[in-house]
């Protein structure tokens, strides 16, 4: 007989709960999150089991260990579940019970799960976009502050070498001098951090066939590269270009 595994994963402690065939719970647990305790449990519901659980932001180390177990992840897509959520009954049995049993009938919305090597480009590549928010938010200040003081830049922009010299001229007020002054060092920090970020993604993506390809295209360069192949990850699951353009939903 078959073993459907469906797990509630939290921050501490998870859920495990395991059916059979005909849908019968043959068990259920709560274990403290550690590798050990959720392969022992995994390991305990059969050779091969199928297991389900939510694509939440702490999946990764789950799959990992989920995968040197033998079994077969199912990541439920948290979209996809949701409609599922208004249940009478709500609380971390119910839910785990809820994804093996929708895993058993085939009814479960799944999301690809991503290799480590994807996963690692992914957590590069989001963590640029991230830090280039911050940049920009960085920049925005630095103008909100001059203008507090009535200035306003005759340059097109004082993000290069003229701009950097204007700004070490400005003569303002001691407060709005201290705060530029921060927010120049903080700029400069997230601008190094960021290039630090493109050279790590470079040096592994450099030879990947897409991640050159796709270079071919106008206005693609090595950052948005990056992004496609992080977030595509292999092509192949889509069925056609149109899947690819839209997503698997």
């Amino acid at each position: 007989m078959g073993s459907y595994v469906g797990i509630d994963l939290h921050h501490r402690r998870s859920v495990i709960v395991v059916l059979n065939d005909d849908g019968d719970r043959v068990s259920w647990s709560r274990i403290d999150n550690t590798p050990a305790n959720l392969a022992a449990e995994v390991q305990a519901a059969a050779a091969a089991a199928e297991v389900a659980m939510e694509a939440c932001w702490r999946w990764y180390w789950a799959a990992d260990v989920i995968a040197e177990c033998g079994a077969s992840l199912h990541l439920a897509h948290p979209l996809g579940i949701a409609g599922y959520a208004n249940r009478r009954v709500k609380n971390d049995l119910a839910d785990a019970t809820m994804l093996a049993d929708l895993l058993r009938l085939g009814r479960l919305p799944e999301a690809w799960v991503a290799p480590p090597e994807i996963r690692q480009l992914r957590e590069i590549v989001r963590y640029r976009a991230k830090l280039g928010r911050l940049r920009t938010g960085l920049k925005t200040q630095i103008h909100q502050t001059v203008g507090k003081e009535g200035v306003v830049p005759q340059l097109d922009s004082i993000w290069g070498q003229a701009g950097r010299n204007w700004l070490d001229d400005l003569q303002l007020g001691d407060a709005y001098v201290e705060r530029i002054e921060s927010l120049r060092d903080l700029l400069e920090l997230h601008e190094r951090e960021i290039r630090n970020c493109d050279a790590w993604t470079h040096r592994r993506q450099r030879g990947h066939p897409g991640y050159e390809a796709i270079q071919a295209l106008r206005g693609v360069g090595p950052v948005l590269a990056a992004v496609f192949v992080a977030e595509i990850g292999d092509v192949a699951r889509f069925n056609n270009p149109r899947r690819c353009a839209r997503g698997p939903g």
